[in-house]
């Protein structure tokens, strides 16, 4: 028996695009709260629901352990979490009801629970913590067993529902900003060697994540902080490299992802890490999240290409200056071509998110967004359209055009929850046009550089050939077809 069980409801197999694309992460979030409580003294069991099939697996681990506190906490660096999907969120109301039927205190923590703690109330919770989650879980737990605080009044960032049916919440907590003092996630509960095998079956080499970030102080528009706001808390370099000497120990990754949502805001942190990494010979090949205008300070590109980083992730989202002061993104359209140039010079790969149906985009932004694309030629690209999450400026503005659906059922699902510029049929051919656009793009160009080296031809050669071949003689099909739908619009 162990008297609390943590879990999340992030379930891989609900989200067919991404089980497809077989890059499985730990749950940093949860591993988190898991580590915080044990240093508190309790007993805790885990249950990690990223490769497990279905909630049958989570009742299966609640008559196991039998516990008395079930806890559903989410992994607030896993982006996918913060979108509210609504095939998890159902996931999470259905072990909420397994662990009810169990006669167990259901606690969530987690950005949809959040933003709709009434709901989750609605759905078995007994209680659910607002924001961050570590401090109040550890204050919750302690008081659900007799100790200290005296009066769920005293305990700040919660919610739950009153005798009368009422919902009751406490006063937002403040964010912890001395992240060195958190223990590290709780990773020896995590059975690491399923996720190794579906990395090294797929891809070739084994990731893993970590964070070195809680927050952004940015300002999109369009993005939903319920964690941490606009607040920024960093971890100091010897601490993060405390955690990779750790995991290159224990687990040996080939590759890690830094999961924040900007890596090395702070001034000379990078720098400093760097420095730390080569002191320690602590270097592992990883991604990372970067803006444009950072990478361009200073001498950023060339240390994170000698602390080990391989690619790195931007948010360009458009390549229209227009969209991007509309969304207030503090960057330029040249600062994302600079960016792009000196991380290729670098020898880093360079990837691009993208976000089109932003209010106000007309098909010639699309047209420059396409542009920037090709011209700056990224190693790889991620789509989306614009999607208004509570408490957002975006989501203010587009609110009254929401309908019963306000969230996507799986990351693949692209459908315009307001009124956009377009329809959700034309962002979805748009999807599949640029995709093809792009893969063409670069396609016919490493077959070119590689006619010019015939010695270097291999079964993967073609293969492109055969895929280039394709997206050029059905492109032109998919754009009339874009035309149409751009016409009904």
């Amino acid at each position: 028996m162990s008297k609390t069980l943590i879990g999340q409801s992030y379930y891989l197999h609900f989200d067919p695009k991404l089980w497809q694309a077989r890059q499985p992460y730990p749950p940093l979030g949860s591993l988190y709260a898991a580590s915080f409580l044990r240093e508190q003294g309790h007993d805790v069991a885990f249950f990690d629901s990223m490769l497990a099939d279905s909630e049958t697996q989570w009742a299966d681990a609640l008559d196991r352990y039998q516990p008395k506190y079930a806890i559903i906490f989410e992994d607030n660096f896993n982006y996918l979490s913060k979108m509210c999907l609504l095939r998890m969120r159902q996931a999470a109301f259905t072990m909420c009801d397994m662990a009810k039927q169990r006669q167990c205190t259901v606690i969530v923590c987690g950005a949809d629970a959040t933003d709709h703690a009434q709901k989750y109330l609605e759905h078995g919770a007994d209680f659910v913590i607002l924001g961050e989650g570590e401090i109040t879980l550890g204050e919750l737990v302690a008081h659900l067993k007799n100790a200290t605080p005296e009066h769920l009044d005293e305990i700040l960032g919660l919610a739950w529902k009153a005798e009368d049916s009422s919902l009751r919440r406490t006063a937002p907590r403040s964010v912890i900003t001395d992240l060195d003092a958190l223990p590290f996630p709780a990773w020896d509960l995590i059975d690491v060697e399923p996720y190794r095998r579906i990395w090294q079956e797929r891809h070739g080499h084994f990731s893993i994540n970590m964070v070195t970030t809680r927050g952004c102080p940015y300002h999109c528009n369009w993005c939903a902080k319920p964690i941490w706001g606009q607040r920024y808390n960093v971890r100091g370099p010897e601490n993060v490299v405390d955690e990779m000497v750790w995991l290159k120990e224990n687990f040996q990754p080939d590759h890690l992802w830094f999961a924040d949502d900007i890596l090395g805001l702070q001034p000379g942190w990078v720098q400093e890490f760097t420095s730390v990494v080569e002191e320690r010979g602590a270097r592992i090949p990883f991604k990372s999240l970067n803006r444009p205008d950072l990478l361009l300070v200073g001498d950023t590109v060339d240390a994170l290409r000698r602390a080990g980083c391989k690619t790195v992730w931007m948010g360009a989202e458009s390549g229209s200056q227009t969209i991007l002061d509309a969304m207030d993104k503090g960057t330029t359209v040249e600062q994302i071509h600079e960016a792009a140039h000196r991380l290729k010079a670098a020898g880093i790969e360079v990837a691009f998110f993208l976000q089109f149906g932003y209010p106000g985009e007309t098909r010639q932004d699309i047209k420059k967004t396409l542009k920037m694309v090709l011209d700056c030629d990224p190693d790889d690209i991620g789509i989306s359209v614009s999607y208004p999450l509570p408490g957002t400026k975006f989501y203010e503005r587009v609110k009254r055009q929401l309908s019963e659906k306000q969230n996507w059922q799986d990351s693949e699902d692209l459908a315009m929850l307001h009124k956009g510029p377009f329809t959700t049929a034309f962002y979805r051919k748009l999807h599949t046009v640029v995709h093809k656009e792009f893969r063409k793009h670069k396609f016919w160009k490493e077959i070119a550089r590689t006619a010019t080296q015939p010695g270097r031809l291999r079964t993967g050669h073609l293969r492109k050939l055969a895929a280039a071949l394709y997206y050029t003689v059905t492109l032109p099909l998919d754009r009339r077809q874009l035309d149409r739908l751009q016409a009904q619009s």
